[in-house]
This record gives C-alpha cells, sequence and structure tokens, in this order.
C-alpha cells in the first residue's frame, strides 16, 4: 500500500513538471505513456489488493481505483488544459475520495455507520461544490477580460476620435491645397479612410 502512496505521488509529480516546465502541450505519444503508466500503476495496485479480504480488499480497491481516475483526469486537464477538464479533475477527486470514505464506513455498523456515510457525502457535495464555483469563477473572470478587452477597445477607439475630430477642426484654419493637405495627414495619422 505505502508503494502504491509512493508510485502515484512520484507520477503526479512528473506529470506535472514534465508539462510545466516545458511550458507547451504535451504531444500524443507522451499522453499515451502517460495512460499506459497510470494503467500499469493501477494493475500493480490492483494485484496488491489480492492479498487482503474482506472490507480491506474493498478499501484497498476503493484507493486503487480513485488513484487511477484521479490520475486519468489530472492527465486529461494537462494533456487538454480547458476549465471544464480542470474542473473534471476536481470532480474525480471528490469521487475517489466519496468512494474510499464509503468503503472505510463500512467497518462500523448502525448509528455510527450512518453518520460516517452522511459525513463522506458531505464532503463530496462541499468538494464538488467547490470545483463548480472555481468553474463559474474561472469562467467569470474571462467574460470580464473580454469585456474589459472591449471596454479598453472602444475608449482607445473614441480617442482616436476625438484626435481626429481635432485635427480635422485645425485644418479648417488653411484653405486650398494647404487644407487639403491638413486633412490627408490628419486621415493617415488617425487611421482614417
Amino acid at each position: 500500500m505505502n508503494r502504491l502512496s509512493i508510485s502515484s505521488i512520484a507520477l503526479a509529480m512528473a506529470l506535472a513538471f514534465s508539462t510545466g516546465a516545458m511550458g507547451q502541450r504535451m504531444s500524443t505519444d507522451e499522453n499515451k505513456a502517460k495512460k499506459d503508466a497510470i494503467a500499469a500503476e493501477y494493475k500493480s495496485a490492483k494485484s496488491g489488493c489480492d492479498s487482503s479480504a474482506g472490507n480491506a480488499k474493498d478499501i484497498c480497491m476503493a484507493e486503487a481505483k480513485g488513484k487511477e481516475n484521479v490520475a486519468k483526469a489530472d492527465l486529461e486537464a494537462l494533456y487538454k488544459p480547458t476549465r471544464k477538464n480542470h474542473y473534471q479533475a476536481r470532480v474525480a477527486r471528490a469521487e475517489a475520495a466519496y468512494a474510499l470514505a464509503k468503503q472505510k464506513c463500512d467497518d462500523q455498523a448502525g448509528n455510527a455507520k450512518d453518520v460516517c456515510v452522511a459525513q463522506a457525502k458531505a464532503a463530496q457535495t462541499s468538494a464538488k461544490a467547490d470545483a463548480k464555483a472555481q468553474m463559474k469563477t474561472t469562467d467569470a473572470r474571462a467574460t470580464a477580460d473580454d469585456k474589459s478587452a472591449d471596454a479598453r477597445k472602444d475608449a482607445a477607439a473614441d480617442k482616436r476620435d476625438a484626435a481626429y475630430a481635432v485635427a480635422l477642426e485645425k485644418c479648417d484654419a488653411f484653405a486650398g491645397e494647404a487644407k487639403t493637405s491638413c486633412v490627408t495627414s490628419a486621415k493617415a495619422r488617425h487611421g482614417k479612410s
């Protein structure tokens, strides 16, 4: 069990540092290799559970499956870093923690077991709500950034129009060819056609 934890932590760190250090998206081959590593780790963890029996085996299996699901979701978030994939990774963590906690509750009986399951469910609901809030916050920031960019663009256009109006007003002091030359120059400076 300890070997599984160390291997999982090492894999998670390798995934995090390998893509972070490169600063670029991972290739399809790298993604496939990491998926294969996750599958091998799960298979090893699953076979390690065979020595246990009863609820201890169920707990071991829930832990192995949870780590596999989290690793897959994290990998997908690294391979395709979208808000939705990051949300799915957070949900995978909540689901894995819930499945493991629920299995651990099976060691209890009666009201204690009911309370244990209710606490596990509450923790899952809380984690999912946090993940949803994080995704919505990120979406709101992106929308605000878009609106902010639009506002800056509109402000720049308004400033150009105002400067152009001033330049045209200055051109009114001239007549004939000088005025035409002034207007042409003002148009060129302020991006008007």
